[in-house]
């Protein structure tokens, strides 16, 4: 038996000095794993091996090729070759591994006193093994982070723009050993963090960026509030957990109007809202009303634009106190959508005992609002370097007091992820479409990620409500205190420390280059059923190198596209933008022009005697005039995503007239997309002008009256470079909020 193993040594020997001749014989050289002969003094005796096995009668049987029965100088003979293994440094054969992955037997063999570890499979007959001598598990991938991290050149990161994040970035930056830029660099970095915009810095054009283009408007209170009435309308009962809100002052009439039916309906209903400006942050200029009557609609001479919600009156409460809850969520991308959620937050409490609001009490910011900007100058405000203690706390210290308590803290974690994807759900088609008017396709630029601040009111049934998203949630890590009579200066925050360098940190591993993205298969969107509650199962270890030293296991968990069947039902709204993409016309456009209008309708054939194309014209007219006074402050012309939308469900209406509204959106879609035909890869989903869709002679002639002299291919490429270089300098900047919330 030996003189075989002998044999297979030189065999494989030979493959080895001849590898590409060994490929071509069908052997891979990484299945070839060389075993180190240990020394001497550290040469296993065979008795002294342990070979723990789930089913020793498959250990004992068919030793060798023999048919001889099992017995005693067997046992003996498989130990020695064994010992022979270990002693003389042998190779595996590569077919002994492929028949073995069949068989699926694997067995460890421990040597006592050595702290070595062999793996390897066995085959039953005894022929061939696979045996790896390593040291300790933990000790050999810890050997194996540091090779790695020797080869990769350390992950540059410009810190210049970062604003009050940067303490908590600068600490994430050290843990991780990457190579940070305070002053900015000439050369492109791997990953930009901006403070505020994505604009923060205009001339990136590779890396990271940790800004979306657009974010900020998006999240704004009122186009908030649109995205996700809009998703209302079709999924009533999954977008339950928004209070109910009106937009002012273009919907006061409907207000004034609603809340004094359901007051002559009953007399004794006295409803409480909320009133937020659409550009607040901090807690500024939030008020509560109980009658129409008390808004303060005018700012000047201009009218104030605002939201106005029901107030929740009836909130869970912690130590007589209402909280609420700061989440982190990264949105690590849109194509696909990726989504995490951080596993730890904050809890912000009021610094006053909660009442029931009354006409008395509505005043008493410190007891109604949770926002922490407000709270801090209260003089019961308690800075604590306790977790479990103070005005702010983290999320999991709360948990665990209700957990205490009987609540099934599962459910109400369940609860939370159903409505953050919900929410990013609502908010991706509009994302869109300010990520293609900024980098379309073709156009050298960055990837984007953003974290997010999702504030979270728990009410006292345990139901979570959605009180708003913040594009750009405090990252500081430090608060103000007064240290003495009217000095002030900032002293760190254990509380924040803890919460928010891991959420950074971790994303940042997240958004390494080095590491490759997973490949992932998804289905179209809409392609499953719901109905299905979020398994909460046990986390997987999902370790990555950069894990495996001193650096704690991610705080960041993968909730989409983890939980895609039961959600992606909800993205009906998204393929409508993806329409919308295709026949925007030129590139950088956010708006729909009239021409571009009548391509969409013309190409999926939804004219017809009874639908005309002046009759399309009249509805471009109407709708794009009323949504241009319901958004006064935008420059540009032409129909936006919203309004689009609108015209969508109008014509799914007019089609499908015995359907409800989510069934008749999804039939005109389906309709649409059939006569649109297969699309052949991302740049034609994200940036497919109408002219695309015109025929190709058509095409040719409207280039051709545009510019005569264009004739060949390069010319019509320097061209579109040049309009689109053009229409950026004549682009009106978004308007960029500089605060943090």
């Amino acid at each position: 038996m030996s003189d075989h193993y002998v044999k297979v040594k030189v065999q494989l020997e030979q493959m080895k000095s001849f590898g590409e001749d060994a490929e071509k014989q069908g052997v891979d050289a990484e299945e070839q794993v060389p075993v180190s002969s240990p020394s001497a003094p550290d040469s296993p005796d065979p008795s002294s091996i342990t070979i723990p096995a789930t089913d020793a009668s498959s250990t004992s049987k068919h030793k060798g090729k023999s048919r001889s029965k099992p017995g005693k100088d067997d046992k003996n003979s498989s130990g020695k070759q064994i010992s022979d293994l270990s002693s003389h440094g042998s190779v595996v054969s590569a077919h002994a591994e492929k028949n073995l992955n069949k068989l699926g037997y694997e067995r460890t063999l421990q040597v006592k006193g050595t702290g070595k570890i062999l793996q390897g499979k066995l085959e039953t007959n005894g022929n061939y093994v696979n045996i790896h001598a390593s040291k300790n598990i933990q000790e050999t991938r810890r050997e194996d982070g540091f090779k790695l991290a020797r080869k990769r050149r350390p992950v540059t990161v410009d810190t210049s723009k970062a604003k009050t994040s940067l303490e908590a970035l600068k600490l994430s930056i050290k843990q991780l050993k990457w190579k940070e830029f305070p002053l900015g660099r000439r050369a492109a970095c791997d990953i930009y963090w901006h403070g505020v915009s994505f604009h923060d810095n205009e001339n990136i054009v590779s890396g990271q960026v940790n800004k979306f283009p657009g974010m900020i408007e998006m999240l704004r209170k009122i186009n908030m509030s649109r995205a996700v009435r809009t998703m209302q309308e079709l999924f009533p009962e999954e977008y339950d957990f928004y209070p109910r809100s009106w937009i002012l002052p273009e919907e006061y009439q409907q207000f004034s109007t609603q809340i004094r039916m359901v007051k002559e309906n009953d007399a004794t209903v006295n409803p409480t809202f909320i009133v937020k400006p659409d550009g607040g942050s901090q807690g500024d200029g939030i008020y509560l009303i109980r009658d129409p009557s008390d808004l303060k609609l005018m700012a000047g001479s201009q009218a104030k634009q605002s939201v106005v919600q029901e107030y929740i009156q009836k909130p869970l409460l912690i130590d007589k106190l209402k909280f609420d809850i700061r989440l982190y969520v990264l949105i690590k991308s849109l194509e696909p959508l990726e989504i995490y959620i951080a596993k730890e937050g904050l809890t912000r409490f009021c610094t006053e005992p909660y009442q029931e609001p009354s006409q008395k009490n509505l005043s008493h910011v410190f007891m109604h609002l949770t926002n922490y900007s407000l709270n801090v100058h209260s003089g019961n405000f308690v800075h604590s370097d306790s977790q479990s203690t103070g005005s702010k706390r983290t999320l999991s210290s709360v948990l665990y007091r209700l957990a205490a308590k009987g609540v099934d803290i599962k459910r109400v974690w369940s609860d939370i992820i159903a409505l953050v994807i919900k929410t990013a759900i609502a908010v991706v088609p509009e994302l869109k479409v300010f990520y293609q008017a900024d980098i379309p396709p073709g156009k050298p630029g960055p990837t984007c990620f953003q974290i997010l601040g999702f504030d979270i009111l728990l009410m006292k049934n345990l139901k979570p409500v959605l009180l708003e998203v913040n594009s750009n949630p405090s990252m500081r890590i430090e608060h103000e205190q007064e240290v003495a009579p009217g000095v002030f200066e900032y002293v760190p925050s254990p509380v924040d420390e803890e919460v928010k360098v891991g959420v950074i940190r971790d994303t940042l591993r997240l958004m390494d280059p080095g590491h490759k993205k997973p490949i992932i298969s998804h289905t179209r969107a809409g392609g499953f059923e719901h109905g299905e509650e979020i398994p909460m199962e046990a986390e997987s270890q999902e370790r990555s190198p950069d894990e495996i030293g001193s650096l704690p296991s991610l705080c960041l968990k993968q909730v989409y596209p983890k939980y895609t069947k039961q959600f992606n039902y909800l993205r009906l709204v998204e393929r409508i933008a993806a329409l919308f993409i295709r026949f925007l016309g030129v590139k950088g456009n956010m708006r729909l022009g009239p021409t571009a209008f009548r391509t969409f309708i013309r190409t999926c054939k939804l004219s017809n005697s009874n639908f005309t194309m002046a009759s399309v014209d009249i509805l471009y007219i109407d709708i794009t005039r009323r949504w241009s006074g319901a958004m006064p402050d935008s420059r540009e012309a032409g129909m936006g995503l919203q309004a689009f939308v609108e015209a969508f469900f109008y014509l799914a209406g007019r089609r499908f007239k015995s359907l409800a509204l989510r069934e008749q959106v999804v039939s005109l879609l389906e309709l649409c997309e059939a006569q649109l035909g297969p699309q052949s890869g991302v740049e034609d989903r994200r940036s497919l002008s109408c002219s695309r869709a015109l025929p190709r002679a058509i095409k040719a002639q409207t280039l051709c009256l545009t510019n005569p002299q264009l004739s060949s291919p390069a010319p019509l490429r320097r061209a579109a470079s040049q309009d689109y270089r053009l229409h950026q300098r004549l682009k009106p900047r978004t308007l960029r909020a500089n605060v943090e919330n």
